[in-house]
């Protein structure tokens, strides 16, 4: 019988991150991900790579 269910990343996600923000903090940030296709999980990532980028 064949494997159900995802199919596996190359590179897994195993740490979760909580994050405390205002309603006005979350309304933004759900707004720009809507507005720009993407999840809040995406939002935050490219939000910390673009952080990185700056610094390095």
């Amino acid at each position: 019988m064949a494997k159900m269910g995802r199919p596996t990343l190359e590179k897994t996600r195993g740490r979760n991150l909580g994050v405390r923000m205002t309603d006005e903090e979350y309304q933004k940030l759900k707004e720009y991900a809507s507005k720009h296709e993407m999840t809040i999980t995406q939002v935050l990532l490219e939000g910390v790579n673009l952080l990185y980028q700056k610094i390095s």
